[in-house]
């Protein structure tokens, strides 16, 4: 349910996102669930996103991604990318998004992250203050 989301990001479908058939080609909602991570993030972290894997601190890269698609989306829709951290390994961590037009639900995906450091080539894990920062912004209890 749309309520069970803190974040979401918006944007409008683009022309060069649609396909022959006049819908948001498939692979562009794989896009749209990566921005609204990427936002979700820098709304938690701010200017420290992008200090924190430079540092090799905090540097996730996808591992799994899964969409269920219901309804399309169309050239000049305003969609709502709604995300959320639903669990926390040590190194990993679950997102669900729901794309949303209005009311419709489009699409609902999950997500699997790993924390990365690019230097090494191997996960690391997740700083603590980041998840507790994740699990207030969540209103969660650790998993």
């Amino acid at each position: 349910m749309i309520q069970d989301y803190r974040f979401s990001h918006r944007l409008r479908v683009r022309y060069s996102e649609i396909d022959g058939q006049k819908i948001v080609f498939n692979a562009h909602y794989s896009t749209y669930i990566d921005i609204a991570t990427t936002e979700y993030f820098r709304t938690m972290l701010g200017d420290h996103l992008i200090e924190l894997a430079e540092t090799h601190t905090f540097d996730p890269v996808l591992k799994k991604i899964t969409i269920e698609f219901i309804k399309p989306a169309k050239l000049d829709d305003f969609l709502d990318i709604h995300c959320r951290v639903v669990k926390l390994g040590t190194s990993s961590f679950q997102l669900k998004h729901m794309i949303t037009r209005g009311d419709e639900t489009l699409v609902e995906a999950e997500v699997i992250q790993v924390n990365y450091d690019t230097a090494s080539g191997k996960a690391i894990p997740i700083p603590d203050d980041l998840k507790k920062n994740i699990l207030l912004f969540e209103n969660q209890s650790a998993h």
